[in-house]
């Protein structure tokens, strides 16, 4: 067997140590971003899962990530997508076996938060969630920005207040997450046209968290760090739906922030 030489000895070496480092700054990123959150808004609320919980992760396609809606059963794959819902579910059912929570995915691609609103008694409150998830908002701009909706920040804030008002009315005991709207500028769809403006959404979304949610993730902070270790194109193929790194990130990000 061929010896290695020095000098590829030592370049095995310093590749192998960057990648440790690599694997070790991803958890490290998304600690220090669900600390400074909650720091900034003096919140250390965790989620409390009870005997059977039900879980309902809901949005658009982010959430919705080719699930299969005509499979409506609880912790099912198909029904799970392949996003970072189906990540979530797979950390519960294993981290919490002995609370066998139920974990559904209701999100529908394309959708605006008037959207959720319409499908809310089916798609929500029939369920009677324990813990109720939300991350919604992208379309309520892109779709504005390429012409396809005439809505605005302003729409969408007033939209989620007083859905959100109504849910806190019919779920009183229900626990909600509201995770922040994201998006990776300099890849495909998303260009610096979105901004300021986009930046309205995401404060809307924590105008909503601050009145309503138990928990909020602050997704665009964890991906803006998460550029110190990889480039936007890792995370994300178009600026707005994660991949599998991506995906596996935001999972990362909610069990961390909701304590779970």
């Amino acid at each position: 067997m061929k010896s290695l030489s020095r000098r590829a000895f030592l370049s095995t070496a310093v590749r192998s140590t960057a990648v440790t480092a690599a694997a070790f700054m991803i958890p490290s990123i998304v600690d220090a971003a669900i600390k400074k959150e909650k720091s900034a808004h003096k919140s250390e609320k965790k989620i409390q899962l009870k005997q059977n919980a039900v879980v309902l992760l809901q949005g658009d396609s982010i959430t919705d990530y080719g699930r299969r809606r005509e499979v409506t059963t609880f912790n099912s794959p198909e029904a799970l997508g392949y996003g970072y819902a189906s990540r979530i579910a797979s950390a519960l059912v294993l981290n919490h076996a002995a609370l066998a929570p139920r974990i559904y995915n209701r999100g529908v691609s394309g959708d605006k938060v008037y959207q959720l609103r319409d499908r809310w008694q089916t798609d929500c409150y029939d369920l009677q969630p324990d813990v109720l998830s939300i991350l919604i908002g992208v379309n309520d701009f892109w779709h504005a920005i390429d012409g396809h909706y005439d809505g605005t920040p302003e729409v969408y804030r007033r939209d989620y207040l007083a859905l959100m008002e109504q849910t806190r009315n019919k779920l009183p005991n229900t626990q909600v997450i509201i995770c922040e709207p994201y998006a990776i500028n300099g890849v495909k769809a998303v260009t610096d046209a979105w901004y300021p403006q986009f930046d309205e959404i995401r404060a809307a979304a924590r105008e909503v968290a601050d009145q309503y949610a138990d928990v909020f993730v602050p997704f665009q902070t964890v991906f803006d760090q998460a550029l110190e270790v990889a480039p936007a194109s890792y995370w994300t193929g178009d600026g707005v739906h994660a991949n599998l790194a991506g995906s596996q990130l935001m999972a990362q990000a909610w069990l961390e922030a909701t304590g779970l």
